[in-house]
């Protein structure tokens, strides 16, 4: 969804498929090793890789059209890979959700836009954005509902997209430390504590007048007082 309007799905593959499958149908009927089979098997890879070519290119225009519209984006984390392995697997790949992702992460990153992800537990198709109460479970073939707590009619996926942009600005509004609820103060965040400022105690010279215990020896001595000394005299330290 851009600006309250469904981005509807191109269905690349679903378009090409007559000229795909008539390319295929010529490939099977011409004999193995020769000539024109290898035509025919460059012309069945050409008409793919046009349908790819137009999927990323249509990737990257929306993307591009997003992230130049929008300061933030919110995505459902969506199951692409368990997805892909149900009855729905040729929609699926041919809506080209994993690419459209990594894609619009790529320009946001680029361009300093935020990327929110939602998680793909949140009843977005059945949680109503006008009372947020989560209705019961619907089938793929219902695309417009009604909600039993205020009434209103929805779209299918214009309130889906309502409820994910709604949990994607809770979760960034959550992350720096902000309130969680309207009207609670932000806790106040504790300052930094600077590596290496903790205060040491000095060397003494020798002498009497603290009444420190010298180390005694030679010449060579190091008139410096021991440990036990300085945890049993703490008047003695010195601080600069």
């Amino acid at each position: 969804m851009s600006d309250g309007r469904v981005i509807d799905n191109s269905r690349f593959l679903g378009r090409a498929e007559r000229r795909l499958r008539k390319a295929q149908r010529r490939l099977s009927r011409k004999a193995k090793g020769s000539r024109n089979r290898v035509k025919a098997r460059l012309k069945v890879a050409r008409a793919h890789a046009r349908v790819a070519d137009a999927r990323r290119d249509w990737c990257h225009q929306s993307a591009s059209r997003l992230v130049r519209d929008n300061q933030a984006v919110c995505l459902e984390d969506l199951a692409v890979f368990g997805l892909a392995r149900t009855r729905l697997a040729k929609s699926v790949h041919d809506a080209a959700w994993g690419m459209f992702r990594r894609v619009l992460e790529e320009k946001a990153a680029r361009y300093g836009r935020h990327v929110g992800i939602v998680s793909r537990w949140l009843p977005s198709s059945r949680t109503c954005s006008v009372c947020w109460v989560v209705d019961g479970k619907k089938p793929l073939h219902v695309r417009i509902w009604r909600c039993e707590g205020c009434g209103t009619e929805h779209d299918r996926d214009l309130n889906a997209s309502r409820v994910i942009l709604a949990a994607g600005q809770a979760e960034r509004l959550n992350a720096p430390g902000g309130p969680v609820s309207p009207g609670v103060e932000i806790p106040r965040q504790a300052r930094l504590v600077e590596r290496g400022t903790h205060l040491k105690a000095q060397p003494v010279t020798t002498g009497s007048q603290a009444g420190i215990p010298v180390l005694q020896g030679g010449e060579d001595a190091n008139p410096v007082r021991s440990r036990d000394a300085v945890e049993d005299c703490p008047s003695a330290i010195s601080m600069d």
